[in-house]
């Protein structure tokens, strides 16, 4: 099964079309994004972090223990291939982080991200060496060869300002990861069209960027990015942020317009799956509650 999935997964990566990669924090998120139709899951950090009242990207021994159990979940329940989020190997050295994609290629996982940035790193800046970084990737690669490594590299994520960051970097990065075996190569931060181009044609490996809604609510945003050459386009945090939001944004207008449509535990299934229910539409597409619980089985 973990064989067919980390062929299948890689195979999204060399499609007409690029891989729409959702990231879910938990296996209920992932069980629905799942039942939606898309062909492989990954998970955010950020999500999987905060659900735990932990700051993200600080290689915190709980978030990783947190991520570990839940890729151990989605194997068990997922039909379609995942990626784990490892953000940048939760501190360890290479043996550590070799131990973990190993355990993760376990577990059922086709793919790991790999970050070289470290939010309020200081001394040398917030990116590691990208030699260190390589010794990473060669490490995930001899423990876990089947899985997809995406080398995140963070040259525009951590900087004031994007549009002035210079491409050669991000560019000899990605040839140093690609040589110590990095199947893809992930540029969160770039937006700006002939940016996602110049990496595109200097990158000899499929390019991941993440998706950005924009003033315009992204609206074909996905279909620039393929005829650009973008082979995966991931949301990120959007998808827990955004539940975040729509969880206090429906609690506010309980609060303020009174809106009914469920009982004391939420198990107005009918109204709910089938699009109406109460508040003029605020419960409108609420998953009900057995149709949760089904996401466990």
């Amino acid at each position: 099964m973990s064989k067919d999935r980390n062929r299948t997964f890689h195979a999204l990566h060399h499609a007409d079309a690029p891989l729409l990669l959702p990231n879910a924090w938990d296996a209920a998120s992932a069980a629905a994004l799942a039942a939606a139709g898309f062909a492989a899951i990954g998970t955010t950090s950020l999500g999987v972090a905060a659900a735990l009242g932990e700051p993200d990207g600080q290689g915190s021994a709980r978030v990783r223990d947190a991520m570990v159990a839940l890729a151990r979940r989605l194997g068990s329940r997922l039909t379609c291939p995942y990626t784990v989020d490892i953000e940048g190997g939760f501190g360890g050295g290479p043996e550590e982080v070799g131990a973990l994609a190993a355990e993760l290629a376990e577990a059922g996982a086709s793919g790991v991200n790999l970050e070289d940035g470290l939010p309020g790193r200081t001394g040398d800046g917030p990116l590691v060496a990208a030699a260190r970084q390589a010794e990473l990737i060669r490490a995930v690669k001899e423990h876990a060869p089947g899985l997809y490594v995406n080398a995140r590299i963070d040259t525009h994520w951590l900087v004031d300002d994007v549009a002035t960051r210079p491409l050669d970097e991000t560019l000899a990065r990605a040839e140093t990861y690609l040589a110590a075996g990095a199947d893809g190569v992930f540029v969160p931060g770039v937006a700006d069209e002939r940016a996602v181009g110049t990496l595109v044609a200097g990158i000899p490996a499929p390019l991941n960027v993440l998706y950005t809604p924009g003033p315009d609510g992204g609206r074909g945003r996905l279909a620039r990015l393929t005829e650009l050459g973008v082979r995966r386009v991931s949301t990120g945090s959007l998808l827990f942020r955004s539940a975040l939001h729509a969880a206090v944004t429906l609690a506010e207008s309980v609060r303020a317009n009174g809106a009914d449509g469920a009982d004391g535990d939420g198990r107005d299934d009918g109204a709910d799956e089938a699009g109406g229910g109460g508040g003029a539409g605020v419960l409108a597409g609420v998953p009900g509650y057995e149709a949760v619980q089904r996401l466990a089985e």
